[in-house]
């Protein structure tokens, strides 16, 4: 365990000391929970310092490939009745919350988990009971799991905390990360729990475990891993570099040095509240790989907020109503079995592509697409007609009484093949399949990746910004690899984040607008497989094997 308190710590670069002055412990009883906690009050400037510290601490290493499966819980009472739940413990799961679960359940019935961390909250619990099952092992429960702390707002009905709370209410909606209630900044110090939750997951003797909590907590998790590693960076410099890992490449007079960097990359911020979406009962995947000298593991985000229902359902996103959205599809499988770097050239889609397109097809039949945009190779064009047939045969499918024609488009910007090829004659060639892989490429080829990726990205928000439709929904078929790229410039991201994410082909990915596409981008969804039936990626069997990694 890391103790903060009295510990000088080097933080980019500047030194920072905690408050090490003790204060008398006082009692804090929040709005709807009958249960009196001690806690040390702390000023502003402490508790964002902590958030920051929390943050920026590298994971302890692992020895062994680790597999996370985060699960929100089912709708439970309060959900139903539009009511601020926080941290208190009165509601419980209904019905609907309760199939969810058992959804759940079947998704993850294969997976043979070592352990299941819990939330104590009932509701969070429950859900965890029913996808635990039969299995013998005992469900831990940790505090740190709870959900976010919301103090005096807790209990009350969304529009009874606008009437009440006006300007602090608005700040909690809008400005999450610097909402502040009864001397408390709740998302800052969810953070810094999520933090110390993943401390006592990864220090677990377990490969495969499965952690049941909340929105908020889920949404910490996930944040405070994405990127937290050193990562391995390839760079090509100029000149001579004294380095045990570099090899030089004589070319016309002049000395080029490939050598390997290590950067530290935090995860990301509070500013990353209610971008990252969890729905009742969503999966959520990450892999941690250790790395062969030891450190913080590199961390990929297999998938995000795959959920019981549809993804593409209309709804809200973060509680918030949409009428823009961007929906990223992979193209399918194709004939390079390997699926290996070298052979991203121009393939056909095999069997398997053809029927992961028509799946995903069948899947936006509910939607009314209003452009298709794909990337020119022909497999990620053969998926976008496939879309299109299905979308102008609505009328025969019984969807619609018309038939739809739906804008088809090509974007040369998101072509990947080319940017590759060149790579694979300073790098080893190795599995787009593999997760975190694109952490051991040439920097020169993940900074195109990024400038090409981020003409398209702007591409598809001018195209979402046409107002001549009152709901705008954008298709954007293209590698996996293209993809990944898109989520990041979503998220704001630079090249060092890339290894990050990981999408497998015939996924969805979905990005809703709700202020508009000059807004903040909320992701819906990442590498969503159930569509595809008997066909869709396992949740839970990894892509490679652990000798692989």
């Amino acid at each position: 365990m890391i103790s903060l308190a009295n510990t000088p710590l080097l933080l980019h670069g500047r030194d920072h000391h905690l408050p090490t002055k003790r204060r008398a412990p006082f009692t804090v009883r929040s709005s709807s929970s009958l249960q009196e906690v001690d806690k040390s009050p702390t000023t502003a400037e402490d508790s964002k310092l902590r958030s920051e510290l929390c943050a920026s601490v590298p994971f302890p290493p692992i020895k062994a490939a680790k597999r996370v499966v985060l699960v929100r819980h089912g709708q439970s009472t309060w959900n139903e009745e539009g009511r601020i739940q926080g941290s208190s413990n009165f509601s419980v799961l209904t019905k609907k919350g309760e199939a969810q679960a058992e959804t759940s359940r079947q998704m993850l019935i294969d997976d043979s988990f070592d352990i299941c961390f819990s939330s104590p909250l009932i509701r969070s619990k429950r859900t965890a009971e029913i996808i635990w099952g039969t299995r013998e092992d005992e469900i831990i429960t940790d505090s740190d799991l709870r959900e976010i702390d919301l103090y005096s707002f807790q209990g009350l009905l969304k529009h009874e905390g606008k009437a009440k709370f006006g300007p602090a209410f608005r700040q909690w909606q809008v400005d999450a990360a610097n909402f502040n209630i009864d001397g408390h900044y709740p998302v800052r110090e969810l953070w810094g729990r999520a933090r110390n939750c993943w401390t006592k997951i990864l220090a677990h003797e377990s490969k495969s475990v499965l952690v049941v909590a909340h929105n908020a907590v889920n949404q910490a998790l996930v944040a405070t891993a994405i990127g937290n590693s050193y990562i391995y960076l390839l760079r090509r410099v100029r000149g001579n570099v004294g380095s045990n890992w570099c090899r030089r490449n004589r070319r016309k007079r002049s000395v080029f040095t490939y050598v390997f960097t290590f950067v530290d990359v935090s995860g990301l911020g509070t500013e990353y509240f209610r971008i990252l979406l969890q729905s009742n009962c969503g999966v959520s995947v990450l892999d941690f790989i250790p790395r062969p000298d030891g450190g913080s593991p590199l961390i990929c985000l297999n998938r995000l907020n795959q959920t019981p229902g549809s993804p593409v359902a209309t709804g809200s996103s973060a509680g918030r109503r949409t009428s823009r959205r961007i929906i990223l599809v992979c193209q399918g499988s194709t004939q390079d079995s390997e699926a290996t770097v070298s052979k991203l050239d121009d393939q056909q889609m095999n069997m398997l592509g053809v029927i992961q397109a028509q799946k995903t097809a069948e899947l936006l039949l509910d939607l009314k697409l209003s452009t298709i945009i794909s990337s020119p190779n022909n497999a990620c064009a053969q998926t976008a007609t496939i879309i299109s047939q299905v979308q102008e045969a609505a009328d025969c499918l019984g969807a619609d009484c018309v038939p739809r024609y739906v804008e088809m488009k090509n974007i040369p910007d998101l072509d990947v093949a080319e940017i590759f090829q060149p790579s694979t004659k300073d790098t080893t060639d190795v599995s787009y399949l593999r997760p975190g892989w694109l952490n051991g490429l040439d920097d020169r080829v993940t900074s195109t990746l990024r400038e090409r990726s981020g003409q398209a990205w702007h591409s598809l928000l001018t195209e979402l910004s046409d107002e001549s439709e009152e709901e705008k929904i954008v298709v954007a078929v293209a590698h996996p690899v293209a993809h990944i790229a898109l989520i990041g410039h979503c998220l704001n991201l630079t090249e060092e984040w890339l290894g990050s994410f990981h999408l497998d082909a015939g996924s969805i990915s979905v990005v809703d607008f709700p202020d508009g596409p000059t807004g903040r981008g909320i992701i819906r969804c990442i590498n969503y497989t159930a569509h595809l039936g008997r066909w869709s990626i396992p949740i839970t069997r990894s892509t490679v094997d652990d000798d692989s990694f």
